[in-house]
């Protein structure tokens, strides 16, 4: 009887059940545990329960947290307190992941580490980035560091001191700038706040397009030729222009840029110039076109004369701030046609100086229907300046802080003018005195709903000394002991 050969088999033989459950020891181990749990629920003998009291879960696998998937375990350290991040991102490379996941805003130092991309890698779920450190080219070695209330870099001790931020080589070339941003863009698609420093049109037009969800904008050494980018983020809500630094940059910022952002960026509610230039026709064009705007923050403003009465034209505007500004207004022009700011409630002016009687008269009249007015630390505010506030007349919290010039009469002059005042704050005011005030004055401050009286921390910190001995301590610890001429190397 003929039969064909049996052709042989090639096929490698099936792996078996105990193979593939082996392999699996994360799967075993979760058995076993399982198996574990269900034993102990039964009624077991004490002898029995004396034994399974000495298991532990190590004894099965090496990290308990294994066992937990990657949500579980991100939403349990998104509880923990943010002082334990940095510790949580060393138990594992798992922990270091998911760790970098909770991460939502970074500081860079190292440019290199953005366009390499692996601070998406690290971080993917960023949404607030500051690359304006990572941005300067500053020699690490180097002992001086020059800070600014803006900007603060480590500069070279073998340059002049003039040259420190002048030069273009002490900041990233815009080229590079670019094209951090565009892979910025492409890596960081829900980005919602951004600070950068010397960018060009084409970077900022890269990030509008990739970035719709960008919201909050801050531009260093920016210029009328940026702002063409920027008036492609139609969602941009709060911007913040920095133009000139002294001591670290130069830029230009005029009307012309100033118009452009007005027609490109409509959605503002917060924008910040600081030393920027312009004029009444700049500034009347955010006021027009810019009708969500609620918040104006000038800094040391480089404006020209009159541009104080296109504030006018702004509807829903509320809060209005200048910051170590060097004037106010030169010309001191009030429309009057327009009238006043109908919406404004809050006027802070901060280390300003107030020397030019017709451009604070002007600023007052502007701002007449203000609940709360703050000055700190402003110089020139004497009595004849302070009493132009009179005009104000619904103001209801007033703070002086650290204005020297000022006195108990020019402060009562104008607070009895005040009819609707409920909150009074007074520090650091070295002519107004306890002793100058007046039964009249006495009789309002009892009126008020809040009141901080300490003009004179001195006085009140002699005051409550008294009885403590601790002035006399310097004596016994300062005690000359030896003469300084005797220890060695003197």
């Amino acid at each position: 009887m003929s039969c064909s050969p049996e052709k042989p088999n090639f096929r490698s033989p099936s792996p078996s059940w105990t193979d593939l459950w082996l392999k699996n020891k994360k799967a075993l181990n979760h058995v076993l545990f399982t198996m574990h749990l269900q034993s102990r629920s039964s009624s077991p003998s004490p002898h029995q329960l004396r034994k399974s009291l000495d298991f532990t879960l190590p004894s099965l696998v090496s990290d308990p947290t294994s066992l937990l998937s990657d949500e579980t375990l991100l939403y349990i350290l998104s509880k923990l307190p943010n002082s334990q991040r940095n510790s949580n991102s060393l138990v594992s490379k798992r922990w270091l992941y998911l760790q970098g996941r909770l991460v939502r805003s970074i500081k860079l130092l190292d440019w290199d580490f953005l366009v390499s991309g692996r601070v998406f890698i690290r971080f993917p779920n960023l949404i607030h980035v500051d690359l304006v450190n990572g941005s300067l080219i500053s020699p690490g070695n180097s002992g001086i560091f020059c800070s600014h209330e803006l900007l603060s870099s480590h500069v070279d001790s073998n340059s002049d001191p003039k040259d420190w931020f002048f030069k273009e080589r002490f900041v990233l070339p815009s080229d590079e700038i670019d094209r951090g941003l565009r892979i910025l863009a492409s890596g960081c698609p829900n980005l919602r706040r951004l600070l950068v420093v010397n960018a060009s049109e084409l970077g900022l037009l890269s990030v509008a397009e990739e970035c719709p969800t960008l919201q909050v904008l801050e531009l260093h050494r920016c210029n009328d030729h940026v702002l063409r980018g920027i008036a492609a983020c139609q969602n941009l809500q709060i911007l913040k222009l920095i133009g000139n630094v002294d001591g670290f940059y130069k830029s230009s910022v005029t009307d012309i840029g100033l118009t452009i952002l007005a027609q490109g960026c409509k959605r503002l509610v917060k924008l910040e110039l600081s030393g920027c230039e312009g004029s009444y026709e700049g500034i009347k064009a955010i006021a027009q076109c810019c009708q969500m705007l609620e918040e104006l923050i000038l800094r040391d403003h480089r404006m020209e004369g009159g541009w104080l009465s296109a504030l006018s034209y702004c509807e829903n505007m509320k809060t209005l701030r200048f910051l170590s500004c060097k004037s106010i207004d030169e010309c001191g022009w009030f429309d009057e046609d327009v009238g006043p700011c109908p919406t404004l409630e809050r006027l802070h002016l901060e280390k300003c100086q107030l020397r030019n009687k017709e451009s604070l008269r002007t600023l007052f009249l502007l701002c007449q229907d203000v609940r709360e007015v703050i000055f700190q630390n402003c110089w020139g505010l004497d009595n004849e300046m302070f009493s132009l506030a009179s005009v104000l007349r619904r103001v209801k919290s007033l703070c002086l802080e650290s204005c020297s010039l000022l006195t108990t009469e020019g402060l009562e002059s104008v607070l009895f003018t005040w009819k609707e005042i409920q909150s009074l704050k007074v520090i650091s005011c070295g002519n107004i005195k306890d002793s100058e005030i007046t039964p009249a004055l006495s009789s309002l401050f009892s009126a008020l709903k809040d009141l901080q009286w300490r003009p004179d921390t001195k006085s009140l910190l002699s005051a409550g000394l008294v009885g403590t001995c601790m002035r006399k301590r310097g004596n016994k610890f300062f005690k000359k002991t030896c003469d300084w001429k005797s220890l060695p190397g003197a």
